[in-house]
């Protein structure tokens, strides 16, 4: 078992079962978390029989470099293997506020978007919370550099992976743990319009963004199939519901696709939609993939949506794109890798 997927109190329970008194776990906590040791024997001021117990316990190393990719921008997509040998990506994004990572949930995912490069990746398995927390470890390890702030935005849906989910933000924001703001932290779904709910219950204040992608049935389930079991209106109301519950604003991201969502008329159907919530629009320049049709929208189309949704009082932000040189799209860097390794 991966040490990193034990909350603090499994750590307290362990801790007791070998003999030892509570504030070794805080120790071991300390060493995990805020020192980021690679060696159980790097903890040094434990005992060596409690150092002998974790190695015969738990496994501390739960990623192996494969690869990385940098951008001009800075952008720096890392490329891992987990124990089973399956490959999974985190990214780095710099910004004047500080550095973010992109983190990944699951070996594929089930939930098909047509415009992904991760909907092509059949979903294998969940990763434990244990494998996301290891993300952040050991991207600031291998590029010594300090992350801020976490979007749980990668390879896979995050609440189809709920639980580990959970427990992995407790952990990350632990004053003790990894001590990210709730703030600072921004989990992305698809819709699963029942964990949304859940997730509003937590009392939590992290961040939530929706893919919504568009503001009706018949262009959202051309590109996610989802929307057949959860469809926009039904997305909607469990965001309103959200907000009724935490007050906390919500994000919509929108990828801008070509002649596909992009129209003048399709952003003042959006605006309709949601006007009077308390939200925003993040248009995304759309991060071509080889495996979909798609092609970006052109600046022009890009910017007279923005305008359509100004001019309803929409927030709306055009996100400045990163990583586009290095094909930063989630799954990109491990389909491309794979197809390297099969020839």
């Amino acid at each position: 078992m991966l040490i990193y997927d034990l909350s603090y109190e499994q750590l307290v329970s362990w801790v007791k079962e070998q003999g030892e008194k509570q504030y070794r776990a805080r120790q071991i906590w300390h060493f995990l978390y805020q020192m980021k040791v690679a060696t159980f024997e790097e903890m040094h001021n434990l005992p060596q029989t409690l150092v002998d117990a974790l190695n015969e316990t738990y496994k501390l190393n739960a990623l192996e470099f494969v690869l990385k990719s940098v951008s001009n921008d800075g952008t720096i997509k890392q490329l891992y293997s987990v124990y089973d040998g399956h490959l999974i990506e985190a990214v780095l994004m710099k910004h004047h506020y500080g550095n973010s990572i992109c983190v990944t949930t699951q070996v594929g995912c089930n939930i098909g978007c047509s415009f992904c490069a991760s909907g092509q990746l059949q979903k294998k398995r969940d990763l434990t919370a244990g494998e996301i927390i290891a993300q952040i470890i050991e991207t600031e390890r291998q590029l010594e550099e300090k992350i801020q702030y976490i979007v749980v935005m990668g390879i896979g849906e995050p609440f189809d992976n709920y639980k580990n989910l959970t427990t992995f933000l407790k952990t990350v924001n632990d004053p003790k743990g990894l001590s990210i703001g709730a703030r600072h932290i921004t989990v992305s779904t698809s819709g699963i319009v029942p964990k949304i709910k859940a997730f509003a219950e937590l009392g939590i204040q992290v961040n939530l963004a929706v893919s919504l992608h568009a503001p009706n049935d018949d262009i959202r389930t051309s590109l996610m199939k989802i929307n057949k079991t959860y469809n926009v209106d039904r997305v909607l109301e469990a965001v309103r519901e959200y907000l009724k519950i935490t007050k906390r604003r919500v994000t919509f991201e929108y990828i801008m696709i070509q002649e596909l969502n992009d129209s003048v008329e399709v952003a003042k159907e959006l605006a309709e939609k949601i006007k009077g919530m308390n939200a925003y629009v993040n248009l995304i320049p759309y991060n071509e993939v080889i495996e979909a049709p798609y092609k970006r929208s052109d600046r022009a189309r890009m910017e007279a949506f923005y305008d359509v949704l100004k001019k309803y009082k929409i927030q709306v932000t055009l996100r400045k794109e990163q990583g586009h040189d290095i094909n930063a799209a989630c799954g990109q860097l491990r389909s491309q890798h794979a197809q390297k390794e099969m020839l």
